[in-house]
Order: C-alpha cells, then sequence, then structure tokens
C-alpha cells in the first residue's frame, strides 16, 4: 500500500505543524547533505522557523563562503543586478501607494492633468513590474 498524496496548506494544528516543521526540516537536511556528496558541490541551506529559529547547514566549506560566491555571482548576473538597480530607484509598495492615494486626492480637488494621471499610471506599471520580479 503507498503513500497518500498530502494537500500543501497549512496544517492548523499546532502540534502536528511542529512535528511535520521537524520531520520535514531534518528530511530536507539529510537531502542537501545527499547532493554534497553525492554531486561534489557546495550546498548552504537555511531555514528560519515560524518561531524565528534559525537552522542552518554547509557542506565541507563555510556558510560564509558559499554565500560570498553566491555575492559574487549574482553581481556578475547582469539581470539580477539590473533588477536590483530598478529596486534601488524606486520607492516602496508602502511608500508609493501612500503618494498614489495622496496625489489621486489632490486630482479630486484640483482638476488633474491627463498628463500627470498618465505619469502617475506609468509610474504604479514599472512599480508593479519590480514588485513582481522580486517575488519571481
Amino acid at each position: 500500500m503507498g503513500r497518500r498524496k498530502v494537500e500543501i496548506k497549512r496544517i492548523e494544528s499546532k502540534s502536528s505543524r511542529q512535528v511535520t516543521f521537524c520531520k520535514r526540516r531534518n528530511g530536507l537536511i539529510e537531502k542537501a547533505r545527499q547532493l554534497s556528496i553525492l554531486c561534489e558541490s557546495s550546498v548552504a541551506l537555511v531555514i528560519v522557523s515560524s518561531t524565528g529559529k534559525l537552522y542552518s547547514f554547509s557542506s565541507g566549506e563555510s556558510m560564509a563562503k558559499i554565500l560570498s560566491r553566491f555575492e559574487i555571482q549574482q553581481a556578475d548576473d547582469p539581470e539580477t543586478s539590473d533588477l536590483a538597480e530598478k529596486g534601488m530607484n524606486y520607492l516602496s509598495q508602502e511608500e508609493l501607494l501612500e503618494i498614489v492615494q495622496c496625489k489621486l486626492e489632490e486630482a479630486k480637488s484640483d482638476n488633474a492633468s491627463i498628463d500627470f494621471l498618465n505619469s502617475l499610471e506609468e509610474q504604479l506599471k514599472t512599480a508593479l513590474s519590480v514588485t513582481r520580479d522580486r517575488k519571481n
């Protein structure tokens, strides 16, 4: 008899959730160890529990060395650096929403120009695309 398929959703029972977290965390760490041995690769794994407790695993090399290599790789990747530069040029989502809300209230009281509304729309589209890129 095979295992039943587990529906992926939040476990409501706190004790069951904790047991599942521990078992899956240990399984994930074991898979990371196996990957590093079988493929002679450097693996760094960081897990943060819902209570904020930190669990980490690194193979062979120290975690700091692996992460520094990752940062160097990301800095060299033009697509990633492009996204980081875009993110620096734009406000956070909350700040942008506050500004938009203020501008819309101004537009209600004044007669806003079409150019102003178009530029506001472009800013929103750009911020939305940056936010989606960050999420992905």
